[in-house]
């Protein structure tokens, strides 16, 4: 099974690199980054630092963006000619009438056009660095980056000549040679310019090294192997059309998940934020029956708040998340020992408030997930949940989780830890796609 499983891996692989297409959008992803670099000079300068500054802030934007446009457009193409294509021209009826498992045909092709679409954004992704190194030209003053315009343009320019080259006197196909030419070539390309600075001066690596945009564009890289999964599925159905269609569909709606159905999974009202807290002493624990602790809103509640009410806090807007549990509100009298260390619920409650000091209690030691903190958002009720809205929620891909370019341009830090997450999110939702494509293939005719 898995020789079978390499073979036809293998041999999507490699059809899929032939397609004049393939070479034809990663050219014009390429030219496209060019352009971005000279459409992108509209700020004149007038930002923060970070690992990108001023227009290439907008430069970095446009870029990745350019990245999962083109690579969608790939992966649609490419799996509609390696599995629609072949159900059509029932060349597929050749390999499934063969002791080969129709589950293992639709896992082979989808390896295939993953490993093809991954060299194809590998190169789209060093393009969009190499152009982040030169930076847009803002002033009249800025100077080309000859060493990007180079190096860059002949890790373009070597492989398309050597292509043409292989194809005329030993007939190799172009697509294919100038491919996987280009691939080790603007690796090696970009990995050089990283130790020349713009006076043709060795620096060290660090320099110009961007992790953090790194880390965004992996996290783009990991929402492009997601559409791809999605493009095998539906082209075992449809035709290259429809395919496209739905991927494009797919991929706008999934950037408009959280605008379209994450406000309406969780709904609660926001009363006031916490600018301050007040820890009685280290180590303090909250979940403790009587323990007292006073936090201070950062602007007047915009309900009224009374002492007795529930208080329940999280650091999401929405309420998604909250630290404390869902309780019945506080019946007896806060001023009583007995009615606080034995209540009938135990409840977290407003023991009294001084103009913006709060001070809470914990009624009965109601367990608590973690103390408040500075900007945790407060709610005097727990937060609805529309299950069947939340369910749509998850079970979409949701494409807001893989955009880290605002992480970057603000100057937020990408955890590690967030990148593990959004690489489990897309391995779940890559085996629910192609198991959804194994079962649509099931009783496909390919006779």
């Amino acid at each position: 099974m898995l020789r079978l499983l390499l073979a036809i891996s293998r041999n999507t692989f490699i059809e899929s690199i032939r397609q004049p297409i393939f070479f034809i959008l990663i050219l014009a992803g390429i030219v496209a980054q060019i352009f971005n670099l000279m459409l992108s000079a509209y700020s004149l300068g007038f930002t923060e630092d970070t690992e990108v500054s001023a227009d290439d802030k907008l430069l970095l934007d446009m870029g990745l963006a350019t990245v999962m446009v083109v690579g969608m457009l790939l992966a649609a193409f490419v799996a509609t000619a390696v599995v629609s294509r072949e159900i059509e021209n029932k060349t597929a009826l050749t390999v499934v009438s063969k002791p080969v498992g129709r589950p293992i045909f639709v896992i082979g092709k989808f390896l295939g056009v993953l490993g093809a679409i991954m060299v194809a954004v590998t190169i789209l992704v060093i393009s969009l660095l190499f152009v982040i190194r030169h930076e847009v030209m803002s002033t009249a003053r800025d100077r080309v980056d000859l060493v990007v315009v180079l190096f860059g343009g002949l890790a373009v320019v070597l492989p398309i000549v050597i292509g043409i080259w292989c194809n005329y006197f030993f007939g190799w196909v172009f697509s294919s040679t100038a491919t996987f030419i280009m691939l080790p070539a603007s690796i090696i390309g970009y990995v050089i310019t990283l130790f020349i600075d713009k006076e043709w001066a060795f620096q060290p690596i660090s320099a110009d090294f961007k992790p953090q945009i790194m880390l965004a564009s992996l996290c783009g890289v990991l929402s492009l192997m997601v559409l791809t999964a999605l493009a095998v599925a539906v082209s075992t159905r449809l035709g290259q059309v429809m395919t496209i269609v739905i991927c494009c569909g797919a991929f706008v709606l999934g950037l408009l998940s959280n605008h379209l159905l994450g406000r309406h999974a969780f709904s609660n009202t926001i009363v006031s934020t916490i600018a301050s807290v007040e820890e009685p002493f280290p180590g303090f624990d909250f979940s403790a029956t009587t323990s007292e602790y006073t936090i201070t809103l950062s602007g007047p509640p915009r309900r009224i708040m009374e002492a007795g009410q529930s208080v329940y806090y999280g650091s999401n807007p929405s309420g998604l998340g909250i630290a404390v549990p869902e309780h019945l509100p506080f019946e007896g009298d806060l001023m009583r020992d007995g009615d606080v260390r034995r209540p009938e619920h135990p409840s977290l409650a407003i023991k009294s408030i001084d103009n913006l000091d709060v001070t809470l209690i914990n009624a009965g030691g109601l367990r608590l997930d973690r103390m408040p903190r500075e900007g945790d958002y407060v709610f005097l009720t727990p937060t609805d949940i529309d299950w069947p809205v939340r369910i749509a929620w998850g079970v979409f891909p949701n494409f807001q989780y893989f955009w880290l370019v605002d992480a970057v341009t603000q100057g937020h830090p990408i955890p590690l830890r967030y990148v593990g997450m959004v690489a489990g999110y897309s391995l779940l939702h890559m085996t629910g796609l192609v198991a959804l494509g194994v079962a649509l293939f099931q009783k496909r005719d390919v006779g």
